[in-house]
This record gives structure tokens, C-alpha cells and sequence, in this order.
């Protein structure tokens, strides 16, 4: 389970375009710890903005890890709850690494991607034979708009959103997740195991081909 910060996106109009994310976050992992980090909100003397502080806590509450760091630059990890302590994060000496940003590609991409989003959609050898039909990376309307091929990637776009308007329609007669189910009383799900048992054996029986062709008799229009 994962709440949501607020992101705002100032000077639409005037000055200079930019955004921030301010407010907590709460993410709950498989029940047995859960996190809470605070974003604090860029105020205008503010001369050291996008800072996120927050704590790890197990299922009694006991703080077992701090976080702090920066949303758009790094964010660090120490054992046991440093900020009970009165410590400030600068003075954390024995800080360790969790995530850093990529440093910018040297010449700047169509979208301003970094490296790592460019290869998000990427299809190395031997990788697509163990992907189920679901998976976002076999979307043949995306493919198309990265090869260049923009009149089919439109088509591909239009016949998709033909299929989801079909599947929803499916759906309302009654549908479950393949590989999760969701735990009574609570808006978390849990990993029910076969998905990585299928990608071994490259075998998807039962897993829809979200993508592929529309039969002749579930077509609809609108």
C-alpha cells in the first residue's frame, strides 16, 4: 500500500516552470514493516529545498532504520532512529547509499529521458520469450512510436483502446488478479507465487494476450 505526497507545479505563466512534492507518505510492505517519509514543502528563503526525512518501523513500532536525503538527488539509510536521538542528518557518519540520480545523458533525448528510462521498453536477446502477454513492454503501439512509425503507432493506439474498452466490459462479470489476492479488511494484496515458476518455464497457459488481435465476436463499436 503506498499513499501519495502533493505535487505542485508553480509559474505555468510567468517565471520559471518548476514543481515540488511536499506532505507524508506511507508505504506498507508485507506486513511485517512498514515507512513513513516526510517531504517537506519548498517555502521561497528556503537554500536547502526538496528534503525527505522518515523512519522504518517494524509491527510494534520500533523504529529500525532513518531516511533522509534529497527527492531529486540521493537518499541515505542508518540503522535504528537517529531522529529520537536529536541528531541532524548531516551529522549521520556511518550513512549508507540507498539511491542516487543518474547523472543526465550527455546529449539531451526528445523527452528529456534519463538512461535508465530509455531502456525501460528496451527488449534484450532471449528476454522476450520469458515475458507473459501482459507485460508493457510487448505494447505494439509504443513499439511502433519508438521505431519512427507513427501513422501505425496511431492505429495500434486506436485498436487497443478498442480491446480495454472490451476487457472492462469483461470484467464487470467478475475478475481476480492471477497472481495476487487481496487480504480481508485491508486495501493490500499478496503474492500468491506462480508468476516467476511460469517465467522459468517460458509457459503463460491462462494469461491473456492483452495486445494481440481482437476476435471477430467480441468486436464492438462505439
Amino acid at each position: 500500500m503506498l499513499s501519495q505526497v502533493t505535487t505542485s507545479i508553480y509559474n505555468l505563466i510567468l517565471g520559471k516552470l518548476y514543481c515540488d512534492h511536499y506532505g507524508t507518505m506511507r508505504i506498507q510492505g508485507n506486513r511485517e514493516y512498514s515507512c513513513k517519509l516526510k517531504f517537506k514543502e519548498q517555502s521561497i528563503i528556503d537554500r536547502n529545498p526538496h528534503q525527505v526525512q522518515g523512519v522504518i518501523q517494524d509491527r510494534s513500532g520500533r523504529t529500525v532504520a532513518t531516511l533522509f536525503g534529497k527527492w531529486d538527488e540521493s537518499m541515505h539509510y542508518v540503522m535504528g532512529d537517529c531522529f529520537g536521538k536529536g541528531k541532524g542528518s548531516e551529522n549521520f557518519s556511518e550513512a549508507h547509499l540507498l539511491w542516487k540520480r543518474s547523472k543526465p545523458p550527455k546529449f539531451p533525448t526528445r523527452y528529456n529521458f534519463t538512461s535508465f528510462a530509455i531502456t525501460l521498453n528496451e527488449l534484450t536477446p532471449g528476454l522476450k520469450e520469458k515475458l507473459p502477454p501482459t507485460d508493457s513492454r510487448l505494447r505494439p503501439d509504443q513499439r511502433c512510436l519508438e521505431n519512427g512509425e507513427y501513422e501505425r503507432a496511431n492505429a495500434e493506439k486506436l485498436r487497443l483502446e478498442q480491446r480495454q474498452r472490451q476487457a472492462r466490459k469483461m470484467q464487470e462479470s467478475g475478475w481476480k488478479p492471477r497472481w495476487f489476492a487481496k487480504d480481508k479488511g485491508s486495501d493490500t494484496y499478496r503474492y500468491l507465487g506462480g508468476y516467476w515458476e511460469s517465467r522459468e518455464k517460458s509457459s503463460w497457459d491462462g494469461c491473456p494476450d492483452i495486445f494481440g488481435q481482437l476476435p471477430n465476436d467480441l468486436m464492438i463499436t462505439d
